[in-house]
């Protein structure tokens, strides 16, 4: 397992190191102490899985409002997608900015995400599935999203025609966002 700093602070690329043999492969997707070491160790309190049907499918980009922001661990179990995240954290250098990574089921990577982004990904095949690690619990009333194609952020998505649920064709724009809430202040976490 290595780790790597990515270009926005507080974002880390995971690279898993599978033992392969005639039969398949084992992989250690987490270990407490690997990531105490990086100070990366959470109580991760959800697991969740999703799958998505059709290529071209984006989700997001979501967030929660303190106190229920939450950290995710993203890892694509089959297929591959190109993950997303937006810095939304109060006073940060890079808020605003965004980042990406392809995560797939061949290069076995995993993105670490703390409190304080939105997120969200686009499918580049069919029968993508996804789990991914929250260290908060999911409160409906603290969810936040920012429009998946917001002209401000200006995301470069491998699609121009996503398939997009009702409720994340109606989020707000990122100034909408910054006019009601300013940014995120992940200091405010219940953790």
């Amino acid at each position: 397992m290595e780790i790597r700093q990515g270009k926005i602070s507080g974002i880390f690329e995971i690279i898993l190191s599978p033992i392969e043999d005639d039969r398949g492969f084992f992989i250690r997707v987490y270990d407490k102490n690997f990531f105490s070491k990086y100070n990366l160790d959470r109580d991760w309190v959800h697991e969740n899985h999703s799958l998505s049907i059709k290529k071209d499918t984006v989700r997001g980009l979501h967030f929660q409002f303190p106190p229920y922001i939450q950290t995710k661990l993203v890892r694509c179990i089959k297929g591959t997608m190109l993950d997303v995240w937006v810095d939304l954290r109060k006073d940060s250098p890079t808020f605003g900015r965004w980042d990406s990574v392809i995560l797939s089921e061949d290069n076995k990577k995993m993105i670490y995400i703390p409190g304080g982004f939105a997120h969200g990904f686009c499918t580049l095949v069919d029968n993508c599935e996804v789990l991914y690690k929250t260290d908060n619990i999911y409160y409906p009333d603290a969810e936040g999203g920012i429009m998946w194609n917001d002209t401000t952020i200006n995301i470069d998505w491998p699609t121009k025609k996503p398939i997009l649920s009702k409720k994340d064709s109606n989020l707000p724009t990122f100034t909408k966002f910054i006019e009601r809430y300013g940014s995120i202040d992940p200091q405010k976490a219940s953790l």
